[in-house]
């Protein structure tokens, strides 16, 4: 009998055991699976100015967006193309390197004026600005505007826009074949055909002045300046680019329908499109 009662206690010091392995085993199973990051952004700015004479004062702004949930470096290579210097994509490493750069723009004008400067007869501000603008993120698709501008003397200011969509799924770069089929020479008609879609804004003595007016191209390059929405593939051209400076920058729509039957599969689905 008291065998028996040691088998039965022996048995049941075994099932409990194996329980409380079971259940450790579960609890680290569980810890172990991490729940998706919610995609969320930051950005890290600097905005200084510093006076190197009498007639000339130097002002530096720039916006860099964080993405603390992208892990992917080759992605973010892609994201701070216009950035080749960052090596540390942290608040702190984006910090440091807008830091540096302020520093070099302020002593490349140092050092390069000191021919000129005491030719300088009024008082300017010269200045360089850029700033990366996040406009959308929808279906994984990060949509981002690169903004930049500076005046350092002469009539006017110079600034320019590049547009780029991110693939947060397959962390690419899209490009236009990951979009259509089309030729490039169908595009190149179809963006000429639309280019006063988008009303131009500039007005001279006899009303406002249609983009098509102001163009200094035959043929209007289909680039990889573009960015898109549920209606529409948009591209981007800064000012210069395709038309005289008083057109501004100029945005021409191409339609999904325009596209029909040489969208990439993938990307209607994903996006929605019928």
């Amino acid at each position: 009998m008291k065998n028996t009662i040691a088998v039965l206690a022996l048995s049941s010091f075994f099932v409990f055991t194996a329980c409380k392995k079971n259940e450790v085993k579960n609890d680290q199973v569980k810890a172990e699976t991490k729940t998706p990051q919610t995609f969320t952004t930051d950005s890290v700015t600097i905005n200084d100015s510093i006076k190197i004479s009498d007639s000339l004062t130097l002002k530096y702004t720039s916006k860099l967006l964080l993405f603390p949930t992208i892990q992917d470096k080759k992605l973010l290579d892609s994201i701070y193309f216009n950035n080749k210097g960052i090596k540390d994509y942290s608040k702190e490493g984006l910090k440091a390197y807008l830091e540096q750069e302020k520093n070099n723009y302020y002593n490349s004008i140092k050092n390069d004026s000191k021919d000129w400067m005491s030719g300088m007869t009024y008082s300017q501000q010269w200045y360089t600005s850029s700033a990366m603008n996040l406009k959308s993120n929808s279906n994984d698709y990060l949509h981002i505007e690169y903004v930049g501008s500076a005046y350092e003397g002469g009539a006017h200011d110079n600034y320019g826009f590049s547009e780029r969509v991110f693939d947060l799924k397959d962390n690419k770069k899209v490009e236009l074949k990951d979009i259509t089929s089309m030729p490039k020479e169908k595009l190149e008609a179809l963006l000429m055909k639309n280019i006063n879609t988008i009303h131009s804004g500039t007005t001279g003595s006899e009303g406002e002045i249609k983009n098509s007016e102001m163009l200094l191209v035959e043929v209007i390059p289909a680039t990889n300046n573009f960015y898109f929405d549920d209606k529409n593939l948009y591209f981007h051209y800064s000012p210069y680019e395709i038309a005289a400076f008083a057109a501004g920058d100029i945005v021409i729509p191409i339609s999904w329908e325009e596209l029909k039957g040489t969208l990439n599969p993938k990307f209607k689905e994903r996006m929605k499109i019928k």
